[in-house]
């Protein structure tokens, strides 16, 4: 294989990553990890990207199933490599996209954790507010469960990005792609409650925007959410896997609940695409069956 020739597609394929899809450091990171699982499979068999047929894909994807590398990683890897020979279509580099009628594994649908409405009042209620950061954290809470956002989105956060009168925040979401987000007023309230415990803290030069701080006056790290989200959720009894993520999840499925539309809730959460949104249907689903199970006349025990 001509390594001269691959490194120049590399290189472009992450600059069209990187610029033309506005992806984020870490979405380019993982298409570029799967590319080079693409790569070592190629030089393996000794042909050119530019070369490949659909049996050599289909070659490959035996190989990663023989190395037990799961369904749903496989699924990633095929995705990562579809979006090269994409681009390489694009670029005019190939005649025919040897991607087409690959197909990916089967793979479960994986339905995502969420509480109920009970058990998130649960975890913000063992915040101690006699605590120096115990005001932050439950404007923290309460912001991830009324606005679902991601922790990227909820740790960026400015205070030139809040119009709490309006009832709105500005979000900044993937590939720096902004949305407006309605925010509930028990949100607004907490957040104004921060609000006088924020200014007592002496911000570090570059953060005097951001919403949310570390006692250092620095913007919060990732990690920092998992922590608090983790620590409240053992305080509060609940054995079930929660993360910041899971908030957002319980944005999403309680809105479906209610009533509201699937469009709706795509434009709250940032999703590019609707069958992102539309796992929250099967949750509903499952939602609605067991309220039918628990409450029809039907399915109660007769009375003797």
């Amino acid at each position: 294989m001509r390594n001269e020739e691959i490194n120049t597609l590399t290189k472009s394929f992450h600059t069209y990553l990187l610029l033309e899809k506005s992806l984020s450091k870490n979405s380019v990171e993982a298409y570029m990890d799967d590319l080079s699982k693409l790569i070592n499979y190629l030089q393996s068999i000794q042909k050119h990207p530019q070369e490949v047929v659909l049996d050599d894909l289909q070659d490959m994807l035996i190989a990663l199933h023989e190395m037990n590398i799961n369904p749903r990683s496989q699924a990633r890897i095929i995705s990562g490599i579809k979006s090269f020979y994409r681009f390489l279509s694009l670029e005019k580099l190939i005649e025919t996209d040897p991607t087409e009628l690959l197909e990916s594994p089967k793979i479960g649908l994986k339905l995502p954790e969420f509480l109920t409405v009970e058990e998130i009042n649960d975890i913000i209620s063992t915040i101690d507010l006699s605590q120096a950061e115990g005001q932050r954290n439950k404007a923290i809470l309460e912001t991830l469960y009324s606005c679902g956002l991601r922790v990227s989105e909820l740790t960026g956060l400015r205070i030139s990005d809040l119009y709490l009168e309006e009832g709105f925040i500005r979000v900044e979401g993937k590939g720096s792609k902004q949305r407006l987000v309605p925010i509930s007023k028990t949100a607004v309230k907490e957040i104004n409650l921060y609000f006088p415990d924020r200014n007592f803290i002496p911000v570090k030069k570059g953060s005097e925007d951001i919403l949310f701080l570390s006692r250092r006056g620095t913007s919060l790290s990732r990690i920092m959410i998992f922590h608090i989200v983790k620590v409240h959720t053992e305080l509060a009894g609940i054995k079930k896997t929660v993360s910041p993520h899971t908030f957002r999840h319980s944005f999403a499925t309680h809105l479906l609940e209610g009533g509201a539309n699937l469009r709706a809730i795509q434009a709250m959460l940032g999703h590019e695409k609707i069958a992102t949104t539309e796992i929250y249907t099967h949750l509903d689903r499952d939602f609605l069956r067991s309220e039918i199970l628990e409450h029809h006349p039907r399915n109660k025990k007769s009375i003797p």
